[in-house]
């Protein structure tokens, strides 16, 4: 019962702090419900954009996949960095000098108007059917393991699961649809520093107890049981082999940092160029430790529970949870958990409302909209988004691979063609729109036969770089026998100011070196 008290007390305790924030706040406007009224901080950018990235799919489904693999699927996470210094130096200064309130926007500029609808048709697809589900599904699946849900309702835990699920969703959609961007960022700011303060709690209570009151002998008591989880390199045949970092893996990575709606919306909300920046970096910054919260709990998974759990890897983390945790920190681990979920599930609705209102609404449906009517439309959509994840998201148990490693090769059928399509439009001047709406559709069916299809012995992550490469052949030799006829060019509006922020360019190469001896330090690690 305490531990429900202090869940619910914690999670009220947000929603008051966000009321508070945006009492004032006019979220009728076009600008004020989809961007918080280009009003966002650095600090608020950072913690929002952590949480949007981190959540329950990373606490369960990464930690199941280090249990079981180990150290080596940290490049998903350190990697992140080296893109978000690209976001902070390259693109969102172009992004804030455009205007741009959603990416496919560019698209337009750059290309032609049905591209643009092509690819928020799909951005829309991908997130109703790839991450809320599974966003949804991970958090039940933690919250249910905390409280017992099925036990105290006397159901089964399948349908404990449905039933957590149900209520996740109707509580996160509440934020993004009657608050906006704005309250899902001040939201996350508090849950973000949360979940990263309580998620260090995890492994450093644990490695306490196992070296009985030293951790640092609990670290080498967890090494020495199994080295071969902390080497960062591994085989070609592994889960994530060092070699896809120079393929398919940065493709990913740039698309996800600087050309993801639900990511890089924070940056776009910034109130000038400076805040975005330092929010950039400083989530480059927070995603470097990220892997103490949702990696080294799995290897120290391996240490409390052996093998016996390799079936059912998802189940890692809540267990050590349970295992480390005291009973009065439980409830407000859960709320931060809950948090988190609540957190990536808004923010995906929040971008999903943006995208239909501006990118398929206004340009197709009702051009004269007024914005009262977008922000309607955007909240209808949101509710609407919702619902088909909830009934989505029983469908996504029993990944083979885990939920993580499911989400990476869902995401793969999209990310890739439209990273490979907003790359030649940035470095290129001579790509048509033809060429890149060809692209578009070959990439697309492309990953779908060769990941879903066909079993090519290929690791997905290296399929994606065989996919942009192949993408850029077809952009090139369309444009040959048909050429771009429309000549770009970025032009500022002057909607904030373009100051940069002066440690922009230390804090870049900081960030490189940090990332460089990671993987020296841990890639020299002797497994024999």
């Amino acid at each position: 019962m305490f531990t429900f008290v202090t869940f619910l007390a914690y999670t009220l305790f947000v929603a008051a702090y966000a009321w508070f924030r945006l009492r004032k706040e006019k979220l009728s406007s076009e600008e004020g419900y989809f961007l918080g009224g280009r009003s966002l901080t650095g600090v608020v950018i950072a913690g929002s954009m952590l949480l949007t990235n981190i959540s329950t799919e990373h606490l369960i489904g990464m930690n199941g996949s280090s249990y079981k693999n180990g150290f080596i699927v940290i490049g998903w996470e350190v990697t992140s960095a080296l893109a978000l210094i690209a976001a902070a130096v390259y693109f969102i200064p172009k992004y804030l000098k455009m205007g741009l309130t959603t990416i496919p926007q560019y698209l337009e500029n750059r290309f032609d108007g049905m591209l643009r609808s092509y690819v928020a048709f799909f951005l829309m697809i991908s997130f109703v059917v790839t991450l809320l589900p599974i966003v949804l599904y991970t958090g039940a699946i933690n919250l249910e393991s905390i409280f017992n849900i099925s036990e105290i309702l006397e159901v089964s835990q399948e349908d404990g699961l449905l039933i957590t699920v149900v209520v996740i969703g109707l509580i996160g959609s509440l934020y993004a649809i009657l608050g906006g961007l704005k309250a899902v960022a001040v939201s996350d700011t508090l849950n973000g520093y949360g979940l990263l303060l309580g998620g260090l709690a995890v492994p450093l209570l644990a490695l306490l107890s196992i070296g009985e009151g030293n951790p640092m002998e609990g670290l080498e008591k967890v090494f020495n049981h199994a080295p071969q989880k902390f080497n960062v390199i591994g085989s070609p045949d592994s889960v994530l082999p060092f070699e896809v970092l120079f393929t398919g893996l940065i493709v990913n990575q740039i698309y996800f940092w600087c050309m993801n709606q639900t990511i890089i919306q924070r940056a776009l909300g910034a109130k000038n160029l400076k805040e975005a920046q330092k929010g950039l970096l400083f989530t480059g910054l927070l995603k470097i430790f990220i892997p103490l919260v949702i990696i080294l709990p799995g290897v120290i998974g391996f240490y409390y529970f052996g093998d016996s759990l390799y079936t059912n890897q998802d189940m890692v983390y809540p267990e050590i949870i349970k295992k480390v945790l005291p009973a009065s920190f439980v409830g407000i681990f859960a709320a931060i958990v809950m948090g988190a979920v609540l957190s990536t599930f808004n923010s995906v609705l929040n971008s999903s409302a943006t995208i239909f209102s501006l990118d398929l609404y206004k340009r197709h449906l009702n051009p004269k909209a007024s914005d009262q009517k977008l922000v309607y439309i955007g909240k209808l959509t949101s509710s609407v988004l919702a619902i088909f994840a909830i009934a989505v998201a029983p469908f996504v148990a029993k990944a083979p691979d885990g939920l993580y490693q499911l989400l990476q090769q869902l995401n793969g059928i999209f990310f890739i063609p439209i990273a490979s399509i907003m790359l030649v439009g940035f470095f290129t001047k001579n790509i048509s729109a033809l060429a890149a709406k060809v692209a578009l559709f070959v990439g697309l069916f492309f990953y779908l036969l060769t990941t879903f299809v066909f079993d090519t012995g290929i690791h997905f992550v290296h399929i994606w770089g065989i996919e942009f490469l192949l993408n850029l052949i077809v952009m090139f030799l369309i444009s040959h026998f048909y050429p771009n006829k429309n000549k770009f060019v970025i032009s500022d509006l002057k909607l904030v100011k373009m100051e940069q922020w002066k440690y922009t360019k230390v804090f870049s190469i900081f960030l490189c070196l940090i990332t460089l001896l990671i993987y020296i330090a841990l890639g020299s690690i002797n497994t024999q």
